[in-house]
């Protein structure tokens, strides 16, 4: 039997996400799937919290943000990126695969970003500010609205881009209400559909300063064609269409959706901490997409998963820095009540297997 995955991504899909990609496959033009396109874009802008530009993908997270830092800034233009985990590290890779000159903020690999610190980097000269919302690695959730009036007080021209990869749908984010400029997610996490999507937002600001940039990931070229309803390549128009599905029973209920997650993550640390398990990220900044616990002592990452294995649960052990030294676990997916219940049995059980304390 398949375990369920409480990976951060891929995550248990929605129902409505299975039901549509077991139906006949729709071509991916005409007016039934520009219909389908259009409604998907008009929910992503509620998601998003933006009265600007949506866009859809067909590719990885890592594509959007590429898409983004390619068309966003020119080769030398200046970018603070503040690196506290590996996805925050991914932006400052992606920066200099740009040609960009990228003034790396090296923090600790378990510290939440403080407004004051990164926006001391930021001068004049500065092009944009590259920042992770949910840092997936170390279980943090960044204070972005309170990084972003910062930067904007330091130099209000420079562009705040966020990679919200794992926090759309998640936590709480309003792109424009936050005072940020772009902002890129994944389909595998908050919207619980596969792999396969990244979703844009792109407010004004960002607009204006858009250029062409190479030839599948330019979304200048994708702006002139999807407001027609139609991508200027082969969309994904199996996940679009299950995106469709979840987005109408998601949106409305989204705010009480976020809190039920950080709920759910908030017990998975109370649950730990009652085992001795040490969460990484600083108090009051644990993401709700994903709980993250320091190994404990003398136990090795494989032997934890392992013992979550031995319970039908699939985990996430440490990325970059941290691998082999912390294991991750996420609630991000769809489960029904009774499964939650079920699920969290099982995850004190192996919690009590890893610490001896059962």
């Amino acid at each position: 039997m398949r375990p369920w995955l409480l990976t951060p991504g891929p995550v248990e899909l929605h129902p409505r996400a299975r039901l549509v990609l077991a139906g006949p496959q729709r071509h991916h033009r005409g007016e039934a799937a520009a219909r389908v396109f259009s409604r998907v874009r008009e929910g992503l802008k509620a998601a998003f919290g933006t009265a600007g530009e949506t866009l859809l993908l067909t590719g990885s997270g890592t594509a959007g943000m590429e898409a983004l830092v390619g068309g966003l800034f020119r080769p030398g233009e200046r970018v603070v990126v503040p690196v506290s985990g590996k996805f925050s590290e991914r932006w400052a890779e992606i920066a200099l695969a740009r040609g960009l000159a990228v003034e790396r903020l090296e923090l600790e690999w378990s510290a939440a970003l403080d407004p004051e610190t990164v926006a001391s980097r930021v001068d004049k000269n500065v092009a944009g500010v590259l920042l992770t919302h949910s840092e997936t690695s170390t279980g943090v959730l960044n204070p972005i609205a309170e990084i972003a009036a910062r930067v904007r007080a330091q130099n209000p021209e420079a562009l705040v881009v966020v990679d919200a990869v794992t926090s759309l749908f998640v936590a709480p984010f309003a792109l424009d209400e936050m005072g940020l400029d772009a902002a890129v997610a994944g389909s595998q996490k908050g919207l619980m559909l596969p792999p396969g999507l990244a979703f844009l937002a792109l407010g004004p600001r960002a607009l204006k300063r858009l250029e062409p940039y190479g030839y599948y990931l330019d979304l200048a070229r994708e702006l002139k064609t999807q407001p027609r309803g139609q991508a200027a390549f082969t969309p994904a128009i199996n996940l679009i269409e299950a995106a469709d599905a979840v987005l109408e029973v998601l949106l409305p209920e989204l705010a009480g959706h976020q809190a039920e997650k950080a709920a759910l993550n908030a017990r998975l640390y109370t649950l730990g901490e009652a085992y001795g398990l040490r969460p990484v990220p600083p108090e009051g900044f644990e993401s709700p997409a994903t709980a993250a616990f320091w190994l404990p002592e003398g136990m090795d990452a494989e032997a934890v998963k392992a013992a979550f294995l031995n319970e039908g649960l699939l985990i996430a052990g440490g990325q970059g820095r941290l691998k082999g030294k912390i294991f991750r676990i996420s609630l991000m997916g769809y489960f029904e009540p009774e499964q939650l219940e079920e699920v969290f049995a099982r995850v004190e059980r192996a919690f009590g297997a890893i610490t001896g304390r059962f």
